[in-house]
């Protein structure tokens, strides 16, 4: 399973690596991931928050 998993990283850093407009879209999605670890990271309930960030994230995967 992790070796699937790190060919599917080393595929996507290339990716990302080698076109501009996917550079833009990992680091827009990076700036998110960072502002969501941030919001469970100051809630008392962290899984709680860590619960519904996940929701929210399947949510706009299902209606975008």
């Amino acid at each position: 399973m992790s070796m699937l998993l790190r060919q599917f990283a080393r595929h996507l850093i290339q990716k990302v690596a080698s076109d501009p407009v996917a550079r833009e879209k990992a680091a827009k999605v990076a700036s998110g991931v960072v502002k969501e670890a941030r919001h469970i990271a100051s809630k008392d309930d962290r899984a709680f928050a860590a619960g519904k960030a996940v929701r929210r994230a399947l949510n706009k995967l299902n209606n975008p």
